[in-house]
């Protein structure tokens, strides 16, 4: 049944429920009324026909049937509402309780999962361990601890450098406490630097960490990071060129305080 349908069906039910209760009560309030105000003076005697005419008889007579019908469609809507509802309801509890057994046996499969692929990495099953991990992360993604995991199987297992730097960049993309997030991205640094010579993304991430989460500690670790890497890079922007013309101003300077005897003595050397 659709749901249009189905709420339209909902809601004749009650609107027949409500009207004919009300219709019903309201003739038998009446009827009773009719009954205790009635005062008709009814003699019979044997022989004699009654003084009781049609027209009297007739509003009890009438009064009595509106009740007794009205009764009936409101028993008929009244039934007919509660064995709907009552068969809804027992497709809702069903599906309740099959859902929460369900869902029981899945989360405790799925948990089953992860700690299997732990067990294959003791066992030093390192990809089938990972394949494990990252089918239990799929099923509940928002427990990234499992995804740090995997980063560390990548980077101290297999030294995959690479593929803990990915996994690492996947990691930050999702929403995780401040700290976890600025730390995960600091270890993330520390692998562009040492492992994948590449500062420049080194740099970019630690500007990130601080400016986004200046507060933390990890931030404060950011900063400490970016004062030495911009010293090295300042040294290694002077260059070979660079170092070699502050060797020669040395050189100049020593000649110039030695005065003409050095030039002399520099002369006979390079005959």
């Amino acid at each position: 049944m659709k749901k249009a349908i189905k709420i339209l069906y909902f809601v004749v039910i009650s609107v027949g429920v409500l009207l004919s209760g009300w219709l019903f009560f309201r003739e038998y309030d009446r009827f009773m009324k009719s009954g205790q105000n009635q005062t008709v003076d009814i003699e019979e005697k044997i022989g004699q026909k009654s003084t009781v005419t049609a027209a009297q008889r007739l509003p009890g007579t009438v009064g009595y049937k509106k009740v007794l019908v009205y009764g009936m469609i409101f028993v008929a809507f009244a039934l007919v509402g509660g064995l709907t509802a009552g068969h809804y309801f027992s497709i809702y509890i069903g599906e309740k309780f099959f859902k929460f057994i369900y869902e029981g046996e899945e989360s405790a499969s799925v948990q089953d999962e992860y700690e299997l692929g732990e067990k294959e990495w003791a066992n030093g099953n390192h990809l089938k361990a990972i394949e494990l991990m990252r089918s239990y992360l799929e099923k509940n993604p928002n427990e990234q601890h499992v995804a740090i995991r995997i980063a560390e199987i990548y980077e101290r297992d297999l030294h995959n450098y690479l593929a803990a730097a990915l996994e690492y960049e996947e990691i930050l993309k999702h929403k995780l406490p401040p700290e976890q997030w600025g730390w995960t991205a600091i270890h993330l640094c520390n692998l562009y630097r040492s492992r994948l010579n590449q500062p420049e993304k080194a740099i970019e991430l630690l500007k990130k960490i601080d400016t986004d989460y200046g507060y933390t500690a990890a931030a404060q670790k950011a900063r400490k990071h970016l004062e030495g890497l911009t010293d090295d890079n300042e040294d290694e922007s002077e260059g070979p060129d660079q170092q070699t013309k502050q060797v020669d101003q040395t050189q100049y300077k020593k000649k110039k305080k030695a005065g003409p005897a050095s030039d002399q003595i520099s002369e006979i050397e390079d005959d």
